[in-house]
């Protein structure tokens, strides 16, 4: 340590408020960020002394979530910092001093940036705020705030609007910046999936009277890890009072076939998210098996759903469904017909 930073760090000890360093940490945001934030919309402590650090009293830190929750709402970032400065304002604390320009153009956060609390975007594209502000709240592994938006879109638009408009879209950039950034946005994904699958089976799982009609069974086909789709679907089936019964991933073909003979199920949704794990041979298994005694036995429907099967279908099968609502409106149909 140098004589010269003795001093100047002792005095940034002395003064009152966080630098904008712990401000960053405690946010979950970059240094940047925040900088970022404070030259272009004014966003700065309400209080400035010469010569010294910038310090962020607890009421700019206020600001500053407030900046932060509404961001990550899909909230552009110009209109998010009027909001949150009136906020200031309204609590009596006064507007901050600019130092700088305010423009409402360009991302918050430099791309590629690895600093540390976050700063590396996520790019969505066309998408609807929700998913904007989910995706922003992700990769600040802002959890409380990803559960908040996800539970709101399903209120909002049901399961599968939240699915197809927010979820799913937040999911694929996702995915998409894992592959080029390999393990950097692992965490990210990690994240936003359990929360995802969080949301999907407390719906999936709520206390409805079910209408009296044989339930649909759901599995992954041998091999397959993925089970989100699956999960979504079961939280779609419980909206419409439809039962179901969830074997998740990986199921075994004796396993699957064993089940179908046990339960007598109205309808079998097979999921692959991927050709490797496609068996159209466990399909044409369980499409030929039954339930039920000798001379009134049953079979049930069987949809293969997913990436996997490709868009057309084998000879002789029906096309996969390619939405969430299309899977859906045929499982209904098929155990209320």
């Amino acid at each position: 340590m140098t004589p010269r930073a003795a001093p100047e760090e002792a005095r940034t000890a002395d003064e009152p408020g966080l630098p904008t360093g712990g401000v960053a940490r405690l946010l979950g945001v970059s240094p940047t960020t925040v900088r970022s934030w404070e030259r272009r919309y004014g966003i700065g402590p309400a209080e400035r002394r010469a010569g010294h650090h910038r310090r962020w009293s607890p009421q700019d830190i206020a600001v500053l979530e407030a900046m932060c929750r509404l961001t990550a709402r899909g909230v552009p970032p110009g209109e998010a910092a009027r909001a949150a400065l009136a906020r200031r304002t309204a609590d009596g604390t006064g507007p901050a001093d600019s130092t700088g320009p305010v423009d409402d153009t360009g991302p918050e956060d430099a791309a590629g940036s690895r600093a540390p609390g976050g700063g590396r975007t996520l790019r969505v594209g066309a998408v609807s705020p929700e998913c904007r502000g989910l995706a922003r709240a992700a990769v600040r592994l802002d959890a409380p705030e990803v559960t908040g938006i996800l539970r709101e879109a399903v209120e909002r638009h049901g399961v599968v609007g939240a699915w197809t408009e927010v979820m799913m879209p937040a999911l694929q950039a996702v995915g998409r910046k894992w592959a080029v950034d390999g393990e950097h946005y692992v965490e990210v994904e990690h994240l936003l999936s359990w929360h995802v699958s969080s949301v999907l089976r407390g719906v999936a799982v709520a206390a409805v009277r079910v209408r009296p009609v044989r339930p649909v069974l759901l599995a992954a086909t041998p091999g397959e890890q993925h089970t989100l789709p699956l999960e979504a679907t079961a939280a779609a089936l419980t909206e419409r009072a439809l039962p179901f019964r969830m074997l998740g991933a990986a199921v075994p073909p004796r396993a699957l076939l064993d089940a179908v003979h046990r339960l007598g199920p109205g309808a079998v949704m097979i999921w692959s998210q991927d050709r490797q794990t496609a068996d159209r041979g466990l399909v044409r298994r369980v499409s030929a098996g039954g339930w039920g005694p000798r001379g009134s036995r049953g079979r049930a429907t069987v949809i293969a759903a997913g990436p996997g099967w490709g868009r057309t279908g084998a000879p002789g099968e029906a096309a996969p469904p390619r939405t969430l609502a299309g899977a859906v409106d045929l499982l209904e149909e098929a155990i209320t017909a």
